[in-house]
């Protein structure tokens, strides 16, 4: 296809951005503990401008001490921030990349563990995530708070960024008092539209009077806020018509609050574009620019919203995450190179609220976030690689490592890549997971990795190849529980019916109700089965990411899936179970099909055999230890740029 309409230049005020391609403010949390901008970060930033990102917007910057919504948030809120941003200004000017700023305040959407003080809002209603009462602003300081804007788009300016993003979208401060869902005053800021309007104009008011009317202001606004009396499309498009008489120079339309997250970091249940409806509705309003977003994930459905009028610049979100050179890729048309984002929401936001993790990163692209630290670059020394197992894992250091010069050949089992990521997939809405797979793939043959499919290597047959390098990424397979009867033929694992191997009949009860057993559930449910999910935990797919979880609740509420939590099977009878549910027997009766679904166990029958017969030997993924594919995609290729 011809993409040249997403590489015309467009102007946002006095700034020329020189392509459509805009990588929104996501929170990554690589910022300094004291708030300025860490090398990890520039590093990042760079990696995105070097891909040609005609617009960056740097990610959430704290205008208050009291307004951080994130740990390592960057800061403009005193000039010692300023030489750090630009630092980071002018590494992006290198590559003829804009650079914006977020500034923002979380309002209520936050807490005093991460601040050490109360959170404050417009109003004391807490925030439906959080849950922690906020303080009330007096009126005193919400005209405060004003300045406060005002003075770090001022710095903004000083430190050489080419324009300024005020956020007054997902619920943060802002938002909080465009909102009658947050916002409870009866002073001069709340109540009418008109007063709850007061806060946004008069921010970007004195913004224009500090950084004058050359530089550029961009807006962010939730089109709808989907929560109950929050604001709708029809509010949030007279909104923008205020902002624009304010002095914005373009809107850049997303939805939501805290409270419906699931659509601020949508999984791949909702479709790409999801959001385009809004940013028309809000491009119908105003003359100003209008940047798009919502799962866009393809040149094809950004040229078709660029030309069908739906938005004039797109975020790219995720996808900018998952791989930093999208626009160079298709610009020289290399569609088949671009990562994928599969919107897992596993290394993104899932790391970000992760305490052990807490830094963005991405499932499919490991090197996001570390891109000072993990390399493809050649190799000192060409060594001969031998993979065992087209996983993930094996997958990823399979195409890594031929991509920097080594000889690499892959055996896998079966006839076609993937592993248990491949068996993943098949569940209602996890299809995405297939465009990884075939990412992979491709990179690896593009680079000359040799794969034998339905091939299962012998220890014998790899010391044969004399590898240099032996990586063992065998997997896992469903761990049987010894339970009297397992060995009932009514008894199937989750992989036989997600595979479809086995006729699962019209009644069915899955044992184990983590991912993979509610996952299960999930796909019998939507083709009529009538399921009832056992599991010996208190609350089912506690393993599975928050906005992900939200719609497969949905669905096995829509299929009326009958659910035992805290229930453990003693015992499988033919078409029943007994079982023992809070300390008391029941017996589940009726049933064509038990299917298991309780965990994976390691397969790793290679090791024993081949340890001291190769030079070097790795196992990674499931064959070391049963995790997620991220853990095996990051261990794949932090052994293939180390070799």
């Amino acid at each position: 296809m011809d993409f040249k309409v997403l590489f015309s230049p467009i102007r946002i005020g006095n700034m020329e951005v020189p392509n459509r391609f805009v990588v929104p403010p996501m929170g990554t949390n690589l910022g300094n503990p004291d708030g300025t901008i860490s090398q990890e970060m520039i590093d990042y930033w760079e990696a995105r401008a070097k891909g040609g990102w005609g617009l960056i917007i740097v990610e959430v910057t704290a205008v208050d001490p009291l307004g951080k919504a994130i740990p390592f948030q960057p800061c403009l809120f005193d000039d010692s921030f300023i030489p750090s941003f630009k630092k980071l200004a002018d590494t992006v000017h290198r590559y003829g990349t804009k650079i914006a700023v977020q500034l923002h305040h979380a309002g209520r959407q936050t807490s005093s563990q991460i601040m050490g003080e109360q959170p404050v809002a417009p109003s004391p209603v807490p925030c439906l995530v959080s849950k922690e009462m906020p303080r009330e602003l007096s009126t005193g300081e919400v005209y405060e708070m004003i300045e406060k804007f005002g003075d770090a788009a001022l710095r903004a300016r000083k430190a050489g960024l080419d324009a300024i993003e005020v956020h007054g979208a997902h619920g943060y401060l802002i938002g909080q008092f465009m909102s009658p869902h947050s916002n409870k005053r009866v002073d001069e800021f709340g109540g009418s539209f008109h007063n709850r309007m007061r806060f946004p104009v008069e921010v970007v008011r004195n913004i224009r009077r500090k950084v004058g009317g050359a530089f550029p202001v961009i807006f962010r606004i939730s089109g709808d806020e989907r929560v109950t009396g929050g604001i709708n499309i029809e509010e949030s498009r007279a909104a923008a018509r205020v902002l624009e008489d304010a002095g914005v120079d373009a809107l850049h339309v997303s939805v939501g609050v805290y409270g419906s997250m699931q659509y601020i970091i949508p999984p791949a249940d909702i479709p790409p574009g999801f959001l385009l409806p809004y940013s028309e509705e809000i491009k119908k309003a105003v003359s100003v620019p209008v940047i798009g977003v919502g799962r866009i994930n393809h040149p094809a459905l950004a040229k078709d919203a660029i030309l069908s009028g739906k938005a004039d610049l797109l975020s790219w979100g995720r996808q900018s995450l998952a791989d930093p050179e999208t626009p160079n890729k298709v610009a020289a048309g290399l569609i088949e190179d671009i990562s994928p984002c599969i919107a897992c929401n596993q290394g993104c936001v899932g790391y970000i609220f992760d305490p052990d993790k807490m830094k963005a990163t991405c499932l499919v692209n490991p090197f996001c976030g570390r891109e000072g630290k993990m390399k493809i670059e050649p190799a000192v020394k060409k060594k001969k690689l031998v993979i065992i197992g087209g996983g993930p894992g094996g997958l990823e250091a399979a195409w890594v490592a031929a991509a920097r010069g080594h000889s690499v050949l892959l055996f896998e089992k079966e006839s076609v890549p993937g592993g248990q990521f491949r068996v993943g997939a098949i569940a209602p809405a996890k299809q995405e997971i297939t465009k990884s797979i075939s990412f992979y793939t491709h990179m690896g043959r593009k680079y000359g990795v040799d794969f034998r499919f339905g091939v299962e290597a012998k220890a014998e047959q790899i010391i044969a190849e004399k590898p240099d390098v032996v990586i063992i990424a065998t997997g896992a397979e469903a761990s049987i529980p010894d339970i009297p009867g397992i060995d009932n033929p009514k008894v199937v694992t989750s992989t036989e019916i997600l595979l479809g191997l086995k006729d699962p009949g019209t009644r069915v009860l899955v044992i184990g109700g983590g991912m993979v057993g509610s996952e299960t559930a999930d796909l019998l449910g939507e083709h009529g089965h009538e399921v009832t999910i056992a599991e010996m935990s208190p609350e089912i797919g506690r393993d599975v990411q928050e906005s992900v979880r939200y719609f497969l609740f949905r669905r096995l509420k829509k299929y009326k899936t009958t659910i035992y939590t805290n229930t453990t099977v003693k015992e499988i009878t033919n078409d029943s179970v007994r079982a023992e549910k809070d300390g008391e027997e029941i017996e589940l009766r009726g049933f064509d099909t038990i299917v298991i679904a309780v965990g994976a166990t390691s397969v790793n029958t290679l090791q024993r055999e081949l340890d001291g017969k190769v030079p070097e030997l790795y196992v990674i993924g499931d064959a070391s230890e049963t995790r997620k594919a991220i853990d095996a995609i990051e261990e794949g290729a932090s052994i293939a740029i180390r070799l």
